[in-house]
């Protein structure tokens, strides 16, 4: 289970074999390659054609069936993504340099390094203009994580997997002066607008998060949100993963690169949480 995510830029690959295509071909051909090493690992030489494995696909709600998958019908489907990879190489939307680069995931569970990491990114009250605006839209915009509880919650249900969406049964949580936010509430902003990060609220989670360089006037901060190209080129992206990082926190900094670039595109990103 993961967070997927797609720069929604306009290309070629994704009016063919549609964005959900291609990100259902890429897990399928990634399955299929680490199916095939688990195979060779255990001395197993048989064709792909010959090589079966049990998958379930499961949700907060229904734990799902079973299903037996044969791994040469994953390669098999996959293959479509190599007749399009060439329209990859010169793409403003390929982040990693990769074919179908503008798309990634967040692994379940999340962990707490994760969370901690986003925590401490937030702005402080020695950054008044930026606290005053974290905490009105908090409070105007009813961020108050209760989305997200309800998922951490689930874990606790013996059919959805203890730990099956995030390391910690409880939110950490930051005081910020007056103003108290949970990871809960972190992660709301972030994953919990729906299914579009447009390019207005990306611009507010980048200053937000430190993706982008906060030490501005406010005027400057009120262009964040602008579709003035000029505007949204100038800012580099200035997010770092930390000596201690994991790979939770690793793919949530690739996640926040995809948001910056989709946001200097002034195109949406998607996301499926």
């Amino acid at each position: 289970m993961a967070i997927d995510y797609i720069i929604e830029y306009d290309c070629d690959p994704k009016r063919e074999l549609k964005p959900e295509g291609i990100l259902q071909r890429l897990k399928e051909r990634a399955r299929a390659e680490e199916v095939i090493q688990w195979f060779r690992a255990a001395g197993d030489s048989r064709a792909p054609e010959q090589m079966g494995f049990e998958f379930t696909h499961s949700t907060p709600d229904d734990p799902g069936d079973k299903q037996l998958i044969v791994v040469q019908d994953l390669l098999d489907h996959a293959a479509a993504l190599d007749d399009y990879a060439v329209h990859c190489k010169s793409c403003p939307a390929n982040r990693s340099g990769q074919p179908y680069g503008c798309m990634g995931f967040v692994q379940y569970p999340i962990s707490a390094r994760a969370e901690i990491w986003l925590l401490e990114r937030l702005p402080v009250p020695d950054e008044p203009l930026l606290w005053l605006l974290l905490r009105q839209g908090i409070q105007k915009l009813g961020y108050d994580g209760a989305s997200i509880r309800a998922l951490r919650q689930s874990d606790g249900d013996p059919e959805a997997g203890a730990g099956a969406y995030f390391e910690l049964p409880s939110a950490p949580d930051r005081r910020l002066g007056q103003l108290r936010v949970s990871g809960d509430q972190v992660l709301e902003m972030i994953f919990g607008v729906g299914e579009r990060v447009i390019p207005n609220h990306a611009g507010i989670l980048l200053l937000f998060l430190g993706a982008i360089e906060r030490d501005l006037e406010a005027h400057e901060i009120q262009e964040i949100s602008s579709f003035d190209e000029a505007i949204r080129q100038k800012l580099a992206f200035d997010m770092q993963a930390g000596a201690d990082a994991d790979d939770c926190v690793r793919e949530m900094l690739a996640f926040f690169h995809a948001l910056y670039i989709a946001w200097r595109l002034n195109v949406s990103l998607y996301v499926d949480a």
